[in-house]
């Protein structure tokens, strides 16, 4: 089990990667950022594929999804300067608490 949690794990920080490089794309315009967002989402998915082999599929992606989602927030907001308020905060913490409430209603340890 904890092969797969490194998998998902990989497959969360790659799809953060991914993202991020979109945002240095400036639309597909410079190209190492833009052939990195393939990359990185390419091994994501594959990443998360393996994950799969020991997850439930519905708590896998959301712990994917989830917390790519948080972790693109705070970036966004630490190095991109977007906005932050209390609303995008609580938020956050409603997506961690799903997340949470989802992997412990599941058989996985």
């Amino acid at each position: 089990m904890i092969q797969a949690w490194i998998f998902l794990i990989l497959a969360i920080a790659l799809e953060v990667g991914g993202t991020t490089a979109m945002k240095f794309s400036d639309g597909f315009s410079k190209l190492l950022p833009s052939v990195l967002i393939f990359v990185c989402y390419t091994l994501s998915f594959v990443s998360l594929t393996f994950a799969l082999k020991k997850f439930e599929m519905g708590i896998a992606y959301a712990i994917w999804a989830g917390l790519g989602t948080v972790l693109i927030t705070v970036i966004g907001i630490m190095y991109f300067e977007e906005s932050s308020n209390l609303l995008k905060f609580f938020s956050i913490l409603l997506i961690m608490i799903g997340v949470i409430g989802l992997h412990l209603s599941s058989n996985n340890p």
